[in-house]
């Protein structure tokens, strides 16, 4: 069951924010593919050297693979690790899987989100179907058979998935902790009731009355911390705000798959977040909307 954070006020920096998830822990991360992953709070948790993470999704990119190629997974527990269009896969993820440097538990989104909403419900276990027979069953100990007292039937049954933490990045956040996100919303509301505390970025703090008026997504009992970081999902989008970095995202692909990932970490990540910004400039994605002549640009 989900911990409840009844402190008025959340506000932290990004290294604090970060500081709360430690070593070993499981790790939910929020948004999907290349919108909306909690980047900065990635960037921040390889400056602070975290080790031996178990990280669950439902299909990420290069939130998980820059975890792995830095050294700070354990085991992944994910759908898909890879990236949009025209960039690939994931390459760090994709050694690191191949020589056995991390436990890959493959999963499906459906699954997940049964293990999270039995979570939240309090019960032992939740049924599922679509995974019957197929490897993943395997890839499961914990999964088990039972059958339905109502028709006989069969079925996989999942226990519930408690991560210990929820990295959630969201366009507009408030001092308590509620955020706002725009569909589509992913598993990040399941995420932020299912784990014992949400940490998370917004791109910007408001008063209450005006997260209250975009709608709540994530109520801030369930928030134990949030940290205003604008542009915080670069590289990944943040709609309606900024657009995904194309050209960053295969700077990133190239540097990882000639295993040039101490390059990367030198340029974007141990320069510290606000250098990041600087160099990076994330403003000029904001433009995304302003044309179909702006947006075409950005993903030349």
């Amino acid at each position: 069951m989900t911990t409840f954070h009844l402190g008025g006020d959340k506000r932290a920096s990004l290294a604090d924010a970060a500081g709360l998830v430690r070593d070993g822990a499981m790790v939910a991360l929020g948004g999907g593919l290349c919108a909306r992953l909690p980047m900065a709070l990635v960037r921040e948790l390889l400056r602070q050297d975290r080790r031996g993470l178990h990280v669950v999704g439902s299909a990420h990119s290069i939130d998980v693979d820059l975890l792995v190629a830095a050294g700070a997974v354990a085991v992944c527990e994910e759908s898909y690790v890879g990236f949009e269009q025209d960039l690939g896969l994931a390459p760090a993820y994709r050694r690191a899987a191949a020589s056995g440097a991390i436990t890959v538990r493959e999963s499906c989104c459906a699954t997940v989100l049964a293990q999270l909403r039995a979570a939240e419900a309090g019960v032992p276990f939740m049924p599922v179907r679509g995974i019957k027979g197929t490897d993943i069953e395997g890839l499961h100990p914990e999964y088990a058979r039972a059958t339905c007292p109502f028709t006989g039937e069969v079925l996989v049954v999942v226990p519930p998935l408690r991560p210990d933490v929820a990295l959630v990045h969201a366009p507009l956040g408030d001092a308590a902790g509620n955020l706002h996100l725009d569909q589509p919303y992913v598993l990040d509301e399941r995420f932020a009731h299912a784990s014992a505390q949400v940490v998370a970025t917004v791109d910007r703090l408001a008063p209450t009355a005006e997260v209250a008026a975009a709608g709540v997504t994530v109520p801030g009992h369930v928030v134990a911390a949030v940290a205003e970081v604008p542009y915080g999902a670069h590289p990944s989008s943040c709609y309606p705000g900024y657009a995904y970095d194309r050209a960053h995202l295969a700077e990133y692909l190239a540097l990882a798959a000639a295993d040039e990932i101490e390059k990367y970490l030198d340029l974007y990540v141990h320069v510290g977040e606000e250098a990041y910004r600087d160099e990076v400039d994330p403003v000029r994605l904001a433009s995304w909307s302003e044309s179909e002549a702006d947006w075409r640009e950005l993903f030349r």
